[in-house]
Order: structure tokens, then C-alpha cells, then sequence
């Protein structure tokens, strides 16, 4: 920006800092810029002046944008300092993480080899504890696999300090499985005695219902064989009265379509005699229709007549009044009829008599 249309010189960047930190720190440049403001006369009565009182103003606004830019190009070089200073934070975390890391490596490894052992050896007395949990639903074959593989776990220096507790666990799944195994054999023998029993049991009863199905299909044949004969003698009672009724059946639709018969020639004579009749009255009203109707044309045609009568007379009275006031007037009655007679012919133009 150039310094022509300032009014102050901004501090320099070398000291800009020390200036901004300063409290009232601008005030040497803001009494440069007062002094100018109050050395000025404004003068509004000439363009010169009016001119002049425009480009102080203006020279002020320039002068608190320069000053405004060197305070903000000072915020925009202070905010990179801290992004320097954590961009050399993360570097020194990071390295020294990875040194700590480095460092503590061969303790990691003996601490995970260590949880290692111990699991295994944990795992091994959960294992021995496990084969003897839940025997009240294992059978004895189950139970004896079982001790079978606990018995085999071999126990030594090698559990180290676990060694006590592992012997101790497995002796105490041992006593528990060969217990289960006893109560497991003698509840397994027990039910094979039921089972035996019921089989025994189940074969007396299967006998017994055969017998039973035998002596009830002999019986059951035997009422099938008397109901079979019963049968054959109510057909044949069944038989005779069904003829017996069809004979009469017939003898009675003979009757009947006989009845029918002498029924339907009466209402055919009823309907023709009615149909006379109804020819016959149908006639008489279609003649009094036709009289009726030759009475009414007759009526119209005289009131018609009546009616053209009443109107002729009507309008010779209203021409007879009108010819009249012609000759009242001093026509002669030859020109006033003629004239009455062009009016009513509608010969003379906008002219006319109303009837």
C-alpha cells in the first residue's frame, strides 16, 4: 500500500512485535495520525475544499488498514509457532515410545511366556476338574472313558508350582467318577431289570390281545353271518311292499293325470269365454273412444268458429272506432275506411292498430 495515502508510518517489522505487545503501544502513530486530523480545516462551501475533506478521510481508512494488516500478519506468523512446537512434541513422544518399547521388549516376552505356563497349567486342573462334572446325565460307558483319560494325566516337576494342586484335583475326580461309576452300573442294572420286566410284562399283554382279536372276530363274524340272513328276509319284506306301493303309485298317477286332464280342457274353455268377453269389452270401449272422439273434434271445431266469430267482431268494432275518429277528424268515411284497412293490412309503415 503506498505511504502517500497514509497518514501514519506503520512500525517496522522488527519491532511490530514489541509495539503490538505494548499496552496503548500504538498510540505514537494513532497522535501522528490526530495531529494530521486536527491541523486540517475543513471547508465544504468550495468543491476544492469538499475534495480535500474526502481524501483526509480516505487517507485515514488507509491508514487503519496498514496498521491492521502488520498486527495481522503478526497473529498469522505467532500461530505457526505452536504447530511447530506439537509437530517436535509428536516426534519426541513417538520416539521415545518406541524406545520404551524397545527397552521393555524382553520383559514382554518373559511376562507372555510366563501367562503362557501358568494357563497351561490352569487349563490342565480345569480339564481334570471338567471330566468329573455333570455325571448325573453321563451313563457308565461315558463315566468309565472319562476315568479312563484322567487316570492317564501324568503329574510331575513339570507343573512346577501347580504340582500339589494337580494331585489333589485328580485324585478328588477320580474318587468322584469311581463313585458315579458304581452309582451309574447299579442304576443302569436296575433299569435293565425294569426294562426286562415291562418286556415280559408287554409280551403277556400282546398275547393276550391276540386272543382276545381272535374270540372277538369269531363272535363278529357269527352276528354278521345272522345279520347277513335278517337282511336277506327284510329285502325280500321290503320288496313286496315296494311293489305293492308302485302298484298303487301307479294306479293313483293314473288318477291323478286323469284329473289333470279334465282340469286343463275346463280353463281352456274359462280362457276362451274370457277372451270373448274381453274381445267384446274391448270393442265397446274402442267404439264409445271413437265417439267421444268425434263429440270432441266437433266441440273444437265450434268453439274455433265461435272464436273466429268473437274476433272478427272485435276487430271490425276496433276499425269502426278508429274509421270514427278519422271522420271526427275530417276525413271523408270512404278515406277514413281506406285508410283503416292499409293500417290493419300493415301497408303503412310504423303504424298499427292493436286489437
Amino acid at each position: 500500500m503506498s505511504t502517500e495515502n497514509q497518514l501514519a508510518i506503520v512500525p517496522p517489522k522488527e519491532t511490530a512485535l514489541q509495539v503490538f505487545q505494548q499496552a496503548n503501544g500504538l498510540d505514537p502513530y494513532l497522535q501522528q495520525i490526530r495531529a494530521e486530523i486536527d491541523a486540517f480545516i475543513p471547508d465544504v462551501s468550495t468543491a476544492k475544499g469538499r475534495k480535500e475533506i474526502g481524501s483526509i478521510a480516505y487517507r485515514v481508512a488507509q491508514s487503519k488498514t496498514a496498521l491492521d494488516n502488520v498486527g495481522k500478519e503478526l497473529v498469522a506468523e505467532l500461530k505457526e509457532i505452536p504447530k511447530k512446537i506439537d509437530a517436535e512434541r509428536k516426534r519426541m513422544r513417538d520416539l521415545l515410545d518406541a524406545w520404551k518399547d524397545e527397552v521393555r521388549a524382553p520383559l514382554n516376552e518373559w511376562e507372555q511366556a510366563e501367562a503362557d505356563r501358568v494357563a497351561k497349567h490352569e487349563h490342565g486342573i480345569a480339564h481334570m476338574k471338567a471330566l468329573a462334572a455333570f455325571l448325573e446325565q453321563a451313563d457308565s460307558a461315558t463315566i468309565k472313558v472319562q476315568l479312563a483319560e484322567l487316570e492317564e494325566i501324568t503329574i510331575g516337576d513339570d507343573w512346577q508350582e501347580f504340582e500339589a494342586e494337580a494331585h489333589r484335583v485328580k485324585a478328588a475326580s477320580v474318587t468322584a467318577l469311581q463313585v458315579a461309576l458304581v452309582a451309574r452300573e447299579k442304576h443302569e442294572a436296575e433299569l435293565a431289570a425294569i426294562a426286562k420286566f415291562k418286556a415280559e410284562q408287554a409280551e403277556r399283554e400282546q398275547k393276550e390281545r391276540e386272543e382276545r382279536i381272535a374270540r372277538e372276530a369269531a363272535e363278529q363274524a357269527q352276528r354278521e353271518a345272522e345279520q347277513r340272513a335278517q337282511a336277506e328276509r327284510d329285502a325280500a319284506v321290503r320288496r313286496e311292499a315296494e311293489a305293492k306301493a308302485a302298484a298303487e303309485q301307479r294306479e293313483l298317477q293314473l288318477k291323478l293325470e286323469a284329473e289333470q286332464s279334465a282340469r286343463r280342457e275346463l280353463e281352456a274353455q274359462q280362457r276362451a269365454e274370457q277372451a270373448e268377453r274381453d274381445a267384446e269389452a274391448r270393442a265397446e270401449r274402442a267404439a264409445a273412444a271413437e265417439r267421444q272422439r268425434q263429440a270432441d273434434e266437433q266441440a273444437r271445431i265450434e268453439a274455433e268458429a265461435k272464436a273466429r266469430e268473437a274476433d272478427k267482431a272485435h276487430k271490425a268494432a276496433i276499425n269502426r272506432a278508429a274509421m270514427e275518429a278519422f271522420v271526427a277528424g275530417g276525413m271523408t268515411e270512404e278515406c277514413a275506411k281506406q285508410a283503416v284497412t292499409l293500417i290493419a293490412k300493415r301497408q303503412i309503415p310504423n303504424i298499427q292498430i292493436t286489437y
